[in-house]
């Protein structure tokens, strides 16, 4: 160990923000640090993005120091933990580190995606201990909401780190492992310098409800109902479609599954040998012929995504399924927030069609993956470590996971958000300094910012439309023929019930006319001329001013 090497932790995502997970560890001099990357997450768009497939973090500061990136290692196959991968990892071909279900999901991925990109894959699993450049890295499993998830410990020449992934602690998941406390106290007791931990349910108290009581749940209402059962859930939760399945086959039903993401998972989950005992699915053309009381449907659109399974039926749009009066759909999900409006419609869509709705508000029917007040400090009691930093979540959450942490008597929980380098050691935790963070997004085949992608522009077009102008002048600078103007996107007519697109063509006939033969030698005043014309003529008649390109040739 030279004397000026450091301990480091860069965020680049999912630290002031839910989704979008990206953790850095470096060490070694200032100079010359080594570094490893903790996942590399997504977070999707929203309404604010036409457009914008996904929402990726911006890896620019390592991307620079590609060289020194000894290595990536996924927690487990959440999107917002593995789902940039694909796009980010061809610039940076370094060793990835994931468990043998997040290898088969990024495989499926590739081939769903057909992007080109085929990332080597080094298993990792719960037990397993690593080198990857200065850092030893050791996987403990825990329990979350998808198969083989994993906390880590990172040991260094300065001090143990403890970095959580997502967790909880469940004593009866219908899926393992089980958190496993005797691990992370053993790592206490060998000292823990900081733990980086997940903050998602720092808001709420008491401790989760465990994946059992769902499924005792969840099969209750499968034995009560008398028509069909659709159950959307989130397509990952693996554990979740086990217990459907379960519940399904006890109350003599089948079991039909709809949708692509579904369906891509559960043959991951069948590879690896974690659907054993669960009876095969129904195909969809057999549906039909399948008596109302004797099905179950496990299906994608839990949040209200419109081209999901649970969209199509809330609109009557699938050809070989559909929902009927008395039917009953159980959301086994909490919205994301952001999602309430279009999970809303999808609700009063299958209302209309007399289709019961139980959500979670109703019936213990979903349980979230991630650690509530007691859940954390059980955790902390477990750990011991000398500081803690508050990871995976908005500022809210970071802050009410700070407190708790406090009045537990960990003495120091620095504030750190995305882009701040924290030095962990040797001396007091601080923020040193300041890396580039952000977005890049992913929109078709390419990913840029916002700038590159054009989306700044389409944000505009959407809501102000685009008039195209083609005006011909001869070589005296008169019009050779009749102008064209192509309004897109504005209103067809204007106050006075004339074609908005005449109103436009009288302006730019007005805007040459009005300049002077013998100046009209510079076009450019010209063309500057016409789209001030159609953007102040479109102002005067509609109230706004649309983006306007004109085009002008001289003959």
């Amino acid at each position: 160990m030279a004397n000026n090497d450091e301990l480091v932790f860069l965020p680049l995502g999912g630290v002031g923000e839910i989704g979008m997970n990206l953790a850095l560890y470096g060490y070694g001099p200032p100079s010359n640090r080594q570094w490893i990357m903790v996942d590399c997450g997504v977070t999707f768009a929203g309404p604010d993005l036409p457009g914008v497939d996904l929402v990726l973090p911006d890896i620019s500061f390592i991307k620079k120091q590609k060289k020194n990136l000894k290595g990536i290692i996924i927690t487990h196959a959440h999107e917002d933990h593995y789902g940039a991968l694909n796009d980010l990892w061809p610039g940076l071909n370094v060793p990835v580190y994931a468990s043998r279900f997040t290898a088969g999901m990024l495989e499926a991925k590739r081939d769903y995606e057909g992007s080109r990109a085929e990332i080597p894959i080094t298993p990792f699993k719960q037990g397993d201990r690593i080198n990857v450049g200065p850092f030893e890295i050791e996987a403990i499993g825990v329990n979350h909401s998808i198969p083989e998830p994993m906390s880590l410990v990172i040991r260094t020449p300065l001090g143990n780190l403890i970095h959580t992934g997502d967790w909880k602690i469940d004593h009866n998941p219908s899926l393992g492992p089980l958190t496993d406390e005797d691990r992370f106290r053993a790592v206490g007791d060998e000292g823990v310098l900081a733990m980086f931990c997940d903050s998602t349910n720092a808001m709420r108290d008491g401790v989760s409800p465990s994946e059992e009581e769902v499924s005792a749940g969840l099969q209750k209402i499968i034995e009560a109902a008398e028509g069909r059962v659709a159950i959307t859930t989130f397509s990952s939760n693996v554990g979740r479609i086990r217990s459907i399945a379960q519940a399904a086959e006890a109350a003599g039903r089948e079991v039909l599954l709809l949708g692509s993401s579904l369906k891509r998972v559960t043959n991951v989950a069948q590879d690896i040998g974690i659907m054993e005992g669960i009876k095969p699915f129904l195909a969809e053309d057999e549906f039909g012929f399948i008596p109302r009381d004797k099905v179950v449907i496990i299906l994608t659109g839990s949040q209200g995504e419109a081209r999901a399974a649970l969209a199509k039926l809330s609109r009557d749009e699938m050809r070989n399924v559909a929902l009927t009066k008395g039917d009953t759909v159980v959301f086994s999900s909490r919205a994301i927030p952001g999602n309430e409006k279009a999970i809303l419609e999808i609700k009063n869509g299958l209302i209309e069609q007399g289709v019961h709705i139980i959500t979670d508000n109703d019936a213990l029917v979903h349980v979230s993956g991630h650690p509530r007040r007691n859940e954390l400090l059980k955790m902390y009691e477990w750990v011991r470590p000398q500081f803690l930093v508050p990871v995976h979540g908005e500022a809210a959450h970071l802050v009410a996971q700070k407190e708790l942490a406090l009045q537990a008597g960990i003495p120091n929980v620095p504030r750190v958000r995305n882009g701040d380098m924290l030095r962990v050691a040797p001396g007091p935790a601080e923020v040193i300094a300041q890396a580039p963070f952000g977005r890049v997004y992913k929109d078709g085949k390419l990913v840029g910012d916002i700038e590159e992608m054009g989306i700044a522009d389409r944000k505009k077009l959407s809501y102000v439309g685009h008039v195209a102008v083609s005006v011909l002048l001869d070589s005296r600078f008169d019009f050779l023929g009749d102008p064209d103007v192509v309004a897109f996107g504005l209103p067809e007519v204007d106050h006075e019930g004339e074609l908005m697109e005449d109103t436009l063509y009288d302006a730019v006939l007005g805007a040459v006319e009005s300049i002077p033969r013998s100046r009209r030698k510079d076009l450019d005043t010209v063309r500057e001329s016409i789209r001030r014309a159609v953007r102040s003529t479109a102002n005067e008649v509609w109230g706004k001013k649309p983006i306007v390109t004109v085009f002008l040739t001289k003959v």
